[in-house]
């Protein structure tokens, strides 16, 4: 495995390098800074990332495919250019895992869904395209809750996903994939989607920065869709800068998203200013109350209290509305998700069923018997319950009527403050197939994230401590509607200043 050079250790930001143990785990500006200066080339740390692939992913289960001939192929370009003394771009030739429900040309995307196993797409996503025009080297697919629904991981037909500092524990979900990679230092960054905290609670759980952007801050083209009005694409990174670098590849404009409002994007790196003098921080009461850990409070607490040691102002503040937020998502989002689901009929979207049967009833039974887990049938049902005749006022419309309550209430308290802290997860990670047999518990563990996804709000995870059995805890951190630069400046004050984020999972050899 290629060793980090001694002579890196004069450099700014030698603290993460003198703790690494392979060019791996090189955040993005070292690792830039490494092929520009030629102290390793693109494919030494594409073969970096592919060795730690090959020895730890089957004990982790992070990647479903991995695309080792791309992405060597894409670092020998990268290569070519620093030899003919080309500028490089800040991502190019950086080893980056992609959740696979991103479509990817030519590479199987699965969604993790049985009748998704074979599917491979004619064209990429929007994102996958950008970070193609950065230079990004793909060093594979990672693993997901089918079709994005859940938050462990676990329902995913290719089996778990481990998490690194634990391999009895979940990685979270839907992006476990991704967030585990990113924290067994597989890859330097990922991306995944965000529906109800699929980006932030992972990255909790996993200890590493992820960032929910703003619905509508990044193109959702090319990626299956799970709930439409829901969704959003975001980073995972070894720091917050990592995230800033990534989201400002992802902030462009693209036409073929019509949720995309015309919002430009501020160049996100240069506010990252380790500043948070005179912030106003407001903490919601609620997300301390019954359900979260008695540690995880303690740790968050001690978090807030560090930024206001920094000279933030802090003070607590009440968003009753959000206690509604779980029960209104299991009504919205089953909805969008059993319209959205429907095309997978194994004639437009999907593959045929082993039995088609006599008539169409039978062919769709078959369909949708052998495509989808438990899970989604779960989901789906509920959808098509609460959009049915007689249930749709009932349900359906008062739910969306709550939804722009607890907006207005989250709009108010940005009136007051410029942002919110709060824990990321309930609790730390818990164990592999613990919740499985009780879908509400699993529910629950999205409650501190589904409010900020139900305003549409940007959110940012960050590492902020660990329990006494050595299990990461994440600090949330919330800004009004495409305020990501805001969020991303406290959080990476709060890192500057803290070790946390240098601490690093001890895989098994």
């Amino acid at each position: 495995m290629q060793k980090i050079s001694s002579k890196f250790h004069g450099d700014e930001n030698a603290r993460t390098l003198r703790s690494a143990s392979c060019l791996a785990a090189l955040t993005i500006r070292e690792a830039h800074d490494g092929l520009v200066a030629q102290k390793f080339s693109a494919k030494e740390l594409a073969e970096s990332c592919l060795e730690r692939i090959k020895k730890y992913n089957p004990q982790l289960n992070a990647f479903i495919t991995v695309t080792e001939e791309e992405a060597l192929a894409s670092a020998a370009r990268t290569d070519a250019k620093i030899a003919k003394k080309e500028k490089i771009g800040q991502l190019e030739g950086l080893p980056c895992a992609i959740k696979d429900l991103f479509n990817t040309k030519g590479v199987l995307t699965t969604c993790a869904s049985p009748g998704q196993k074979t599917f491979v797409p004619p064209y990429d996503a929007t994102a996958v395209e950008l970070l193609r025009k950065e230079g990004m080297v793909m060093v594979g697919k990672t693993n997901l809750d089918e079709h994005a629904c859940g938050s462990s991981t676990e329902h995913s037909c290719f089996g778990p996903t481990h998490n690194p500092w634990d391999l009895e524990r979940v990685a979270g979900g839907s992006s476990g994939g991704s967030a585990a990679a990113v924290s067994a230092d597989l890859c330097t960054y990922a991306i995944g989607t965000d529906t109800g905290g699929s980006i932030r609670q992972p990255g909790s759980l996993c200890s590493v920065p992820a960032l929910k952007v703003t619905y509508g801050r990044v193109s959702r083209f090319g990626v299956t869709a799970m709930a439409s009005s829901w969704d959003t694409v975001g980073p995972f990174g070894k720091r917050v800068e990592d995230v800033a670098f990534v989201l400002q590849a992802l902030a462009k404009p693209d036409l073929r998203d019509t949720t995309m409002p015309s919002v430009p994007a501020p160049d996100y790196v240069s506010l990252l200013t380790g500043d948070v003098k005179g912030l106003k921080i407001g903490v919601p009461k609620e997300y301390f109350s019954e359900g979260v850990t008695e540690e995880v409070k303690q740790l968050v607490w001690d978090a807030i209290r560090h930024l206001e040691k920094k000279g933030a102002v802090v003070r607590e503040i009440s968003l009753p509305m959000t206690q509604y937020a779980v029960a209104l998502y299991y009504i919205l989002m089953p909805a969008e998700l059993s319209a959205n689901l429907a095309r997978f009929d194994g004639i437009r979207f999907g593959s045929k069923p082993d039995a088609e049967g006599e008539s169409l009833i039978d062919y769709y039974y078959h369909k949708r018997g052998e495509g989808f887990s438990d899970e989604i049938k779960r989901r789906i049902m509920i959808g098509t319950y609460v959009l049915s005749a007689g249930y749709y006022d009932a349900y359906y419309r008062k739910a969306q009527k709550v939804r722009t309550k607890i907006l207005q209430e989250f709009n108010a308290a940005f009136e007051e403050v410029d942002v919110l802290c709060a824990p990321t997860s309930p609790y730390p990670a818990f164990k592999i197939n613990e919740k499985m047999d009780d879908p509400l518990a699993m529910y629950m563990a999205d409650a501190l994230t589904i409010p900020g996804s139900t305003a549409g709000i940007p959110g940012l995870s960050v590492p902020c401590g660990f329990s006494k059995t050595g299990l990461p805890v994440g600090l949330q951190i919330m800004g009004p509607q495409f305020e990501e630069g805001r969020v991303l400046r406290v959080g990476d004050a709060y890192e500057r200043s803290t070790e946390w984020w240098g601490r690093k999972p001890k895989m098994k050899d």
